[in-house]
C-alpha cells in the first residue's frame, strides 16, 4: 500500500553542543563514524504492527487520552519539533467529518416525528408531531436529545498510519549500531481529500516517558506467548515493530517515490528500493563492522 504523503519533511533539530537534544541514546557527535536520519511509515495495521494496536487497547488510544488529560501536552507541526501546536488545533484535526446545523426550534412551527432542530446549544428530535412544545421544558415526552449534526471524530482504532524519524548512528568507541528514536507523527485518512492528514508530532523522548508511566496501559501484545507481552518502549527499543523506509535525509529533502518519480520510473520501482535501502543499510553496518 502505497501513502500518500501531504505534509513537508523538515529537518530534525540540530544539535546544541554534542548532543541532540531529542536523542534518547545521547551519544555525543565525536563519538559518531556514521550517521543518517530516516524516515519511516508504519502502518499498525500490518500483522508484525499489531501488537501495537489490539482492539480496545491501541497505542493511539493512550496517546488520545493522554493529549486530552493535558500529561502529553507537547504537541508539534512537523519533525522538527521545534513549532508546538494548540491542542485546540490537534482537537480540531481530529474531526473526520464536520458537524450539520440544524435549524432553531420555532414555538409557532409544526413539527413532526423524526424532525431535528437545535435549541440551547443542544440537539433534539421530535418523538411525536408538536407544536409550541419546548424541548427543554416538554413534560409529554415529545423531544428527545440527539446526536445527530455533531461533527464525528477518529476513532483509536481509525488512525494507524505512523511516521518515525530516527537517527542511525555506528558508535565508533563501542563499534555497534544504535537506532536513535528522535519523533513520531499520527496520521489519519482523510476521505474527503483522499490522503492522510497529520494530526501532529511529538518526540519520541516524551512518548517513551509516556509509556513507561502507563504498564497497564502501553502494552505491546504478543499474540504468540502472552507471558512475554511487553512495555511499547521496549517493543520499540526491541524494533519489534515494521517501518518502510519513505525518505533518507537528503539535501532537496525528496522521498524515495518521489526521486524514481521524477525520473519517470514506474511506482513498483521505488517500492522495490524502499527495501533496497533497507539492504544497503545492513551492508554498510557489516562493513563499518570491518572497519
Amino acid at each position: 500500500m502505497a501513502f500518500v504523503m501531504t505534509g513537508s519533511f523538515s529537518f530534525a533539530q540540530q544539535e546544541e553542543g554534542q548532543v541532540n537534544p531529542n536523542s534518547i541514546l545521547n551519544i555525543p557527535r565525536y563519538e559518531q563514524l556514521y550517521r543518517v536520519k530516516v524516515w519511516r511509515d508504519i502502518d499498525l495495521r500490518e500483522k508484525q504492527n499489531k501488537g501495537f494496536f489490539a482492539r480496545g487497547n491501541e497505542i493511539t488510544k493512550l496517546i488520545l487520552n493522554s493529549v486530552k488529560s493535558g500529561e502529553l501536552a507537547d504537541i508539534y507541526i512537523n519533525d522538527s519539533t521545534i513549532t508546538k501546536k494548540s491542542k485546540d488545533d490537534f482537537n480540531n484535526g481530529l474531526i473526520s467529518k464536520p458537524g450539520a446545523t440544524l435549524p432553531p426550534w420555532d414555538p409557532a412551527k409544526d413539527f413532526f416525528t423524526g424532525d431535528q432542530v437545535t435549541f440551547n446549544g443542544k440537539n433534539y428530535e421530535a418523538i411525536v408531531d408538536s407544536k409550541g412544545k419546548n424541548p427543554t421544558t416538554s413534560t409529554g415526552g415529545e423531544w428527545q436529545v440527539t446526536r445527530a449534526g455533531e461533527a464525528t471524530l477518529y476513532l483509536a482504532s481509525e488512525i494507524y498510519k505512523l511516521v518515525l524519524v530516527e537517527d542511525i548512528i555506528f558508535d565508533r568507541r563501542r563499534s555497534r549500531l544504535y537506532y536513535d528514536m528522535l519523533a513520531m507523527e499520527f496520521s489519519a485518512f482523510d476521505e474527503t481529500s483522499g490522503t492522510y492528514k497529520s494530526l501532529g508530532w511529538f518526540r519520541y523522548k516524551d512518548l517513551e516517558k509516556l509509556f513507561r508511566n502507563h504498564v497497564k496501559d502501553a502494552i505491546w501484545f504478543n499474540r504468540y506467548n502472552t507471558a512475554e507481552n511487553k512495555n511499547y518502549a521496549d517493543a520499540f527499543l526491541l524494533r519489534l515493530f515494521h517501518g518502510t523506509i519513505n525518505m533518507i535525509e537528503n539535501p532537496d529533502a525528496d522521498t524515495i517515490s518521489d526521486i524514481y518519480t521524477g525520473m519517470g520510473r514506474p511506482h513498483k520501482e521505488a517500492v522495490w528500493a524502499t527495501e533496497w535501502e533497507e539492504m544497503k543499510m545492513m551492508e554498510r553496518e557489516h562493513n563499518l563492522w570491518e572497519y
